[in-house]
C-alpha cells in the first residue's frame, strides 16, 4: 500500500467511526426524548420504555427530525393534549447535548 492508500483507509475508518457515534447519540437522544414525551402524555410504568422505543424507531423513517415530530404530534393529538412544536424541538436539542456528552464520556 502507498501512503495515499493508508491515508484514504484512515479517513474511511474515521468516517465510519463518526457515523457510528452519531447513530448512538441520536438513538440515546431519541430515547430520552421519548421518555420525556411519555411523561408529558401521562404514560407510566413499563409503557414508558415501550413508548421511548417507538420514538427511537420513528427516527429511522427518514433523515432529520420531522418523522419524530410527526409521530409525537399525532400522539399528543390522540390524547387531546396541546402540542408545542418549538418546545419539542428545544427538548430534542437539549437531549442531543446530554446524549452526546454521555456517549463521549463512555
Amino acid at each position: 500500500m502507498t501512503t495515499f492508500d493508508d491515508r484514504e483507509k484512515a479517513f474511511e475508518n474515521k468516517f465510519a467511526h463518526d457515523e457510528e457515534i452519531m447513530f448512538k447519540v441520536r438513538a440515546r437522544r431519541n430515547r430520552m426524548f421519548g421518555e420525556w414525551v411519555a411523561g408529558e402524555l401521562g404514560i407510566t410504568g413499563e409503557d414508558v420504555s415501550a413508548y421511548a422505543g417507538d420514538v427511537v424507531a420513528a427516527d429511522l423513517e427518514e433523515e432529520g427530525d420531522e418523522d419524530i415530530i410527526r409521530k409525537i404530534a399525532a400522539d399528543y393529538d390522540a390524547k387531546n393534549a396541546a402540542f408545542n412544536r418549538e418546545t419539542a424541538l428545544e427538548k430534542l436539542n437539549e437531549f442531543m447535548s446530554v446524549a452526546k456528552d454521555q456517549i463521549m464520556s463512555e
